[in-house]
């Protein structure tokens, strides 16, 4: 019998790799996890850097640090003075019946020692009152202001939907009994579907729009002792009265005796 070379199976061809082949592939699916690994890496550890933004936008504005000169401002100085107004963060804290109308945690029965409630203070809160409060509570404060009328007008004419609430009567037995903290709070935070003007107000115009308020209340509740004048007037009102009863003519018996002879 004649000898012949073993018979190979097609299947195991693939073992018959080069061995430099398998480096090559093993480099190459090591390489090949590079990027995820980076990617993982960039998204989850955190850094002191900020990201690489190829389109910037308006990410990242150029700044100036602090003692820097800068030739944007007159005075060459990049450190601004605070803005007139500004409250430091410490000072809300401090004097919480200035800024937030309350003393201990309650709502302040009276006004802040740093508020004089004098006749500037007050003509201070008509004005302002005029302009921010006028338009819903009215002149007088009964919520009869230009915008109530006007929601009113919409309302009869069904442009303005089904419903309208008024606004507040600052004379209400409800409100008269606030405290001055507790409308100032009102007046700063709002209420219902009242707005608070904590943005537009500064504080000391805030504090003057209370005793506007409370000045509005006492014209209308506030007893004859305490109104200067008050018994003069009442006398002036007394003989005004008297002297209209006397001009009346009298009624003349004999013209109504006649007048019934005629019949």
């Amino acid at each position: 019998m004649g000898s012949h070379a073993p018979r190979q199976r097609p299947g195991w061809a693939i073992f018959d790799v080069p061995k430099i082949i398998w480096a090559v592939f093993i480099l190459l699916g090591c390489i090949a996890t590079i990027p995820p690994a980076v990617i993982y890496y960039a998204r989850t550890a955190p850094k002191v850097e900020p990201r690489i933004h190829l389109i910037q936008n308006m990410d990242n504005q150029p700044r100036l640090n602090a003692q820097q000169t800068s030739n944007q401002f007159r005075d060459n100085r990049a450190m601004r003075q605070p803005v007139a107004g500004t409250v430091a963060r410490g000072a809300m804290v401090d004097d919480t019946h200035l800024w937030l109308g309350t003393v201990d945690g309650a709502f302040a029965t009276t006004f802040p020692d740093s508020i004089t409630v004098d006749h500037a203070l007050l003509e201070r809160g008509r004005e302002r009152y005029d302009i921010y409060c006028l338009p819903c509570h009215g002149v007088s404060g009964i919520g009869d202001g230009p915008v109530h009328k006007k929601a009113m007008n919409l309302l009869e004419n069904g442009t303005n939907g089904t419903t309208w609430v008024q606004p507040r009567n600052l004379h209400e037995d409800a409100v008269l009994e606030q405290s001055p903290g507790q409308i100032f709070h009102t007046v700063s935070n709002g209420m219902n579907n009242m707005a608070g003007y904590s943005a537009q107000i500064p504080v000391h115009d805030r504090w003057a729009i209370v005793a506007w308020v409370e000045a509005l209340q006492v014209s209308r509740n506030a007893p004859p002792e305490h109104v200067p004048g008050a018994d003069d007037f009442k006398q002036v009102v007394r003989t005004a009265a008297d002297a209209e009863a006397l001009s009346e003519p009298a009624a003349d018996p004999a013209a109504h005796d006649h007048g019934g002879g005629a019949q």
